[in-house]
């Protein structure tokens, strides 16, 4: 390589990504400077320095890009408008286009589709006489809709009956622009992990399967129990993607997996995902060390699986069994700093490995 790596990495947001990616870092002797809207965040708990302020904030945001050599984000809400201020003084990876792709569902799944990845049937609905067109169109008496921004780990979406008042189902919502989805009979979801740095190199992770609880992601398994040609095809679509994207950085993509072996894209994730937490106890190079190594200038790594992974979830109350997991063998536990245990909110994981 030609090029000086990064030696100083800015995150934009402070959840228990950043933490774990600032962790990774530390490992390259890469410093991390974490850039979050709130005091005493998972990520500031790691970070060489963290400035908290309001994402608009101009100064602040300045400020910050003076301390870092370059830029990355944690999470994909972080508003358009602080990549514009801070691509004007210090280069960010993943760019605009990933983050703009897939913080809207329709923009997500409108490239999908348009770089010949298939997804399930969706319409943007904007009065009850296009709910009454999907009903109609897709032959169902079920389906999902969803607000296209800001929806995550259940929130923002609701399954609604041909039967239901459709008028209210829309207004519920209030003003935000909304979605409508088939819903799938799937075998199962899932995801798809690719690291890609500044040469165009790939390496990916998975395909991960993966069990929801209460629209949360809860247990992710490595390897999966689907076929080989599933899995092969799963990893050409994400890299596809990833390559379509001229991606430099990791994202996730998810799948459903239909009964008749059907691969359905279900949503991009532009950064390192939950469902990649065991590779940092199961890989020779985890996805928050590609992260790193990919946005700051580094060769993506090859991230050898060494030994079959459970990850678990600890959402809310789980941490409480947090001593039994401590006792066990062959069990990694992680826990993420955060003071306040709420129902849905993930305070940690642990990784099994077999």
């Amino acid at each position: 390589m030609t090029d000086k790596p990064f030696q100083t990495l800015g995150i934009l947001g402070g959840g228990q990504l950043g933490r774990m990616s600032a962790v990774a870092a530390s490992r390259l002797g890469i410093k991390c400077v974490v850039y979050t809207d709130g005091e005493d965040h998972p990520a500031s708990h790691v970070a060489a320095k963290t400035y908290v302020g309001a994402y608009d904030d101009a100064e602040k945001l300045k400020a910050f890009a003076q301390d870092v050599d370059v830029v990355t984000y944690e999470f994909e809400n972080i508003p358009l408008e602080t990549l514009e201020i801070l691509s004007k003084l210090k280069p960010i990876y993943p760019d605009h286009k990933l983050l703009e792709v897939a913080q809207n569902r329709i923009a997500e799944k409108t490239y999908l589709n348009a770089i010949s990845i298939p997804t399930t049937r969706w319409m943007k609905i904007e009065t009850a006489a296009d709910l009454k067109k999907c009903f109609s169109e897709w032959d169902c008496e079920n389906l999902i809709i969803k607000t296209t921004r800001f929806g995550y780990d259940g929130k923002g979406q609701a399954k609604i009956k041909k039967s239901d008042d459709l008028d209210k189902a829309i207004t519920q919502f209030g003003d935000q622009e909304l979605i409508a989805e088939e819903i799938v009979d799937f075998e199962c979801e899932i995801s798809v992990i690719v690291a890609r740095d500044k040469d165009g190199h790939v390496e990916t992770y998975g395909p991960v399967e993966n069990e929801h609880k209460n629209h949360i992601l809860s247990v992710s398994k490595c390897p999966t129990h689907i076929p080989s040609p599933i899995k092969v095809r799963a990893a050409v679509l994400t890299e596809k993607l990833a390559s379509e994207l001229n991606l430099r950085g990791v994202l996730t993509l998810e799948f459903f997996v239909t009964k008749d072996g059907q691969l359905l894209a279900n949503e991009i994730a532009p950064r390192t995902h939950n469902s990649g937490h065991w590779t940092i106890d199961a890989c020779t190079v985890s996805q928050f060390e590609n992260h790193v190594r990919t946005v700051c200038g580094l060769p993506v790594g090859m991230p050898i699986q060494h030994s079959n992974a459970r990850m678990i979830n600890l959402i809310g109350d789980d941490v409480e069994d947090v001593a039994g997991y401590l006792s066990q063998p062959k069990t990694c536990v992680h826990l993420y700093g955060k003071a306040e245990t709420r129902a849905g909110r993930k305070m940690g994981h642990v990784t099994i490995l077999a």
